[in-house]
């Protein structure tokens, strides 16, 4: 029998999400929004209670949860706002390399010290011309006995400007494509490394994203995850999980909408009643909760899979699709719903909407999405 009930653990836990972001995150959710700058203070109370690393094994400093327990936090932190979430949650990505291609000594080297001090990471893929197309990679790392140099410039990276280390993704032999890119550690006070252009996004604002300038830097080959050429494995490997991530933040994002509207639409009062009670209202309202809960069980479905050691690319990349789609229908949705209130950034709705945006697009377009799906 296929049981959806969640453990009395898995509730606790939830629930523990749940009330840190109606308290913490959504009460200043907008403010973050106007003025985006890190939630120092957000971050610190988050990793205080135990809402950060949650993926990353208990013997490496985190809380060892699997990636379906975690999508219950991560929906409930990124129903108050998707930016704060990202920023609570941005080491399961950035730290997913070390995991999938780090030793051991590596982990408790990089790992615990990070999990520790509540300090964040990123993840260094993108490139200006190497988005999609991430074999694109023209960051070069050049090895000069026991130590490499990297030079190149990553963007659009998550938590840039904050990190206290990088997973970086250079080509050590671009002649080879793919099967050059190679994956490395780097401590953020590695000489060379700098921050550019710090980007004034449409949504997820509390967000930070941002350049990376590798500039002649210089690390030891202890640093290098894998051999030389698994690179491009390792990057896409911790992207099949983070494509769960990304599809548990839509859900969020769909599921606050939701709920805002159909608060709205029991309060909103027109032609002397309110205007959830007219059927053109209702059944918008039914279409909506179905496809919050339907992005709900892909995306659990695609967690419970990677959890039980099963394949998963194909179901997390439909969860990603179906739950990110989800999220931009229905904060449009909800925006109309609202009517002329919900255009103004009074309401929640329209920066829900701006925020649902982004997931359509970051850790793979919905188009690449649709290309994994077909294969």
């Amino acid at each position: 029998m296929i049981d959806f009930t969640l453990t009395p653990e898995q509730k606790e836990f939830q629930d523990l999400a749940r009330k840190f972001a109606a308290k913490e995150i959504t009460p200043i959710a907008l403010q973050y929004d106007k003025e985006p700058f890190v939630p120092d203070a957000i971050l610190k109370k988050a990793h205080g209670a135990g809402l950060m690393n949650l993926t990353t094994p208990k013997v490496y400093g985190g809380h060892g949860m699997g990636l379906l327990d975690a999508a219950l936090i991560t929906e409930e932190l990124n129903a108050g706002c998707s930016g704060i979430g990202g920023m609570i949650t941005i080491n399961s990505l950035a730290c997913g390399p070390i995991l999938i291609g780090g030793t051991d000594e590596q982990k408790k080297r990089f790992l615990i010290p990070l999990c520790e001090s509540g300090k964040t990471a990123s993840f260094g893929l993108t490139e200006r011309e190497a988005g999609s197309d991430a074999a694109g990679v023209k960051t070069k790392a050049v090895r000069k006995g026991n130590e490499y140099v990297l030079n190149g410039q990553k963007c659009f990276i998550t938590n840039a400007s904050f990190a206290a280390l990088y997973t970086i993704f250079a080509t050590t032999d671009p002649s080879k494509g793919t099967k050059g890119i190679t994956a490395f550690v780097v401590p953020r006070e590695t000489p060379g490394v700098s921050i550019g252009k710090v980007e004034d996004k449409m949504g997820q604002r509390a967000l930070n994203v941002a350049e990376v300038n590798l500039d002649d830097v210089v690390i030891p080959t202890a640093n290098l995850l894998g051999a030389e050429g698994q690179g491009f494995k390792i990057a896409m490997e911790t992207l099949n999980e983070g494509r769960i991530n990304i599809a548990t933040t839509a859900l969020g994002i769909a599921r606050a909408a939701l709920e805002a509207s159909i608060q709205y639409a029991k309060q909103r009062v027109q032609f002397g009643n309110p205007i959830g009670t007219f059927q053109s209202i209702n059944f918008l309202l039914a279409d909506m909760a179905a496809a919050v809960d339907a992005s709900r069980l892909l995306t659990w479905y695609a967690a419970s899979r990677a959890d039980n050691g099963l394949p998963f690319a194909r179901e997390a990349a439909q969860a990603k699709l179906f739950a990110s789609d989800t999220a931009m229908d229905v904060t449009t949705n909800a925006v109309q719903v609202h009517g002329g209130y919900g255009y103004t950034k009074e309401f929640m709705v329209e920066k829900l909407m701006r925020d649902a945006k982004l997931t359509q697009i970051y850790e793979g377009t919905n188009q690449v999405q649709r290309g994994i799906i077909a294969l």
